[in-house]
């Protein structure tokens, strides 16, 4: 069985290793050896032609991982110090992230501890290439998804009004499109709270968050912020799936657990870049404050170069807020006039004009970057 090159195999458990071996491969060329513990396999290793494959973070008995090297293979080692898996092959979960019942001592707190650190080479050499991961383990997450953002304030508070609009704006998107959003707490947490919950009852959306608002914000206790959204979800074990786009730049706000799945990142800019990257829907904006302003503009610069067909819309939530507290839409409006984005912008005052202008059909083609 020859796999020429150029084709991918991701090879992440010692069951699919051996199910390959076992029908007959001979060669490993394109293939992508991720994680696996090989002390036993030697043997297997040395019964076949391992140039042009990749062990990435792999473990070998004595003297097997150089007759790897000699035979061709090439091989990235695992990263001593380093509390993230710099070669996984999957997006989080939100129990991966908080794997541990103290925050403190949770994957997610860990991985911030350890970013904020001095940096030497091994550990910028294990951000990059968990951040080049996560962006393989995206894209193939995305793909035949019609996704919608919602960007939105970090410190709207659990138990307050716009908390609440930001959910039921989720729950409304949620049943036409797949979420998205930064991943962070606030306005980001409860649209991703809402999106889980799309296609059920409102009274579950108000059960829910009728127990947040007993926790309102993640400071000064980010453990007891947690605790409450993992207690909802987990009575919600087949929700509807959305995604969150977090970064360990931003530790200090911690990812909210109610995006199903969760492309965490180190580096901020490759995050925010690929956020807007992938919501070929539309963005709706809830008010904000710089955060939300910086991804409005970003998002107004790729509509404004895009190409006609890949111009996507842009919601923005609350005339007040954006024409006189925050007044970023006289600007946009002045952009956009003649250009293909103007009759795609949209100023709004209610999440439910907001989601009716994106339930229409996706404009295209993602945006390049």
């Amino acid at each position: 069985m020859r796999h020429t090159r150029g084709r991918v195999v991701d090879v992440v458990s010692l069951m699919d290793l051996d199910r390959r071996l076992a029908a007959g491969a001979r060669s490993l060329d394109g293939w992508r050896l991720v994680g696996l513990d090989l002390v036993a396999h030697g043997a297997a290793l040395r019964g076949v032609s391992v140039a042009g494959a990749l062990f990435l973070g792999c473990r070998f008995a004595d003297g097997d991982e150089e007759a790897v090297r000699r035979g061709g293979g090439v091989v990235f080692p695992a990263v001593p110090g380093a509390p993230v898996d710099p070669y996984r092959h999957a997006l989080y979960s939100p129990y991966e992230l908080y794997d541990t019942p103290a925050y403190v001592d949770s994957l997610d707190a860990r991985a911030y501890a350890w970013s904020q650190a001095p940096t030497d080479g091994d550990s910028a050499l294990a951000m990059a290439l968990h951040d080049h991961a996560i962006d393989k383990a995206l894209t193939a997450w995305v793909e035949g998804r019609d996704i919608v953002g919602v960007m939105g304030g970090h410190a709207l508070l659990r138990g307050s009004p716009g908390y609440a609009e930001a959910a039921r704006l989720g729950q409304v998107v949620g049943s036409h499109h797949v979420v998205a959003t930064g991943g962070g707490p606030g306005a980001m947490e409860a649209a991703n709270l809402g999106a889980l919950l799309a296609g059920r009852p409102v009274a579950d959306l108000d059960a829910a968050l009728a127990t947040l608002a007993a926790v309102p914000s993640f400071t000064p206790d980010i453990g007891a912020w947690a605790d409450a959204a993992l207690s909802v979800l987990s009575g919600v074990p087949d929700g509807c799936q959305s995604l969150g786009i977090p970064t360990w730049h931003y530790g200090h706000e911690p990812s909210n657990p109610f995006a199903t799945a969760i492309a965490k990142y180190f580096r901020n800019a490759t995050r925010e870049a690929i956020l807007l990257e992938i919501c070929t829907g539309g963005i709706v904006f809830l008010p904000g404050a710089a955060g939300t302003v910086q991804e409005v503009f970003q998002d107004a610069c790729e509509n404004y170069y895009a190409d006609p067909s890949s111009v996507a819309p842009m919601v923005l939530v609350g005339r007040e807020h954006w024409t006189s507290t925050v007044p970023a839409w006289p600007l946009l409006a002045s952009l956009a006039k003649g250009r293909a984005m103007e009759h795609l912008m949209h100023l709004v005052d209610t999440v439910e004009e907001a989601a009716a202008v994106v339930r229409r059909p996706a404009p295209g083609a993602p945006r390049s970057r």
